[in-house]
């Protein structure tokens, strides 16, 4: 979610966090396999309530628990997650220059009716196993904003030689 100094909000769409390791997120991906249409129409809209009565301005995460027949609040992140890259895979849009303006006091540069989500994105990566780092992925390569294909990015906290032990967070790299 974005929000500016003025009561714009708006929503980014969703993202499923709920295949977890040791209650560490280990898969992320939007859209939600687990929504309707309109659970995820209600989902977001509590969302951008939640932003709107605390007067939040920046860019965020409101995360909630959700059942078959109810949905709580858990807590709202106000920073961009390290899962970012997922929502902007689906939406087109850099969500850390967004979040750049609205800290500037700047408004924002675009309506809900902008942000479409298209396709599909994830985190996933192959199975976690500890040992040092013989290789490293490349750095951080977005796929150019309109280009055909999907696209391929890969963030990492990784250096050659790194060690990864059984307590390092499963997102220390990927794509």
């Amino acid at each position: 979610m974005l929000a500016d100094a003025d009561g714009r909000t708006v929503h980014l769409g969703e993202r499923e966090c709920s295949v977890q390791r040791r209650h560490q997120k280990v898969v992320e991906e939007t859209p939600s396999p687990a929504l309707t249409p309109a659970q995820r129409e209600a989902l977001c809209a509590a969302g951008v309530a939640a932003a709107r009565a605390a007067g939040y301005v920046n860019a965020g995460t409101v995360e909630f628990l959700l059942s078959p027949t109810a949905r709580s609040l858990l807590e709202m992140n106000t920073r961009l997650q390290v899962e970012h890259p997922v929502t902007e895979a689906v939406t087109g849009l850099d969500l850390v220059r967004l979040q750049l303006e609205v800290a500037a006091g700047r408004p924002l540069s675009l309506a809900q009716a902008d942000v479409a989500a298209r396709g599909h994105a994830s985190s996933a990566g192959s199975t976690p196993r500890t040992r040092s780092a013989t290789t490293c992925p490349p750095g951080p390569r977005p796929a150019p904003r309109g280009a055909e294909g999907p696209g391929i990015r890969v963030d990492s906290g990784l250096d050659l030689g790194s060690e990864v032990t059984v307590h390092y967070d499963p997102l220390l790299s990927k794509s």
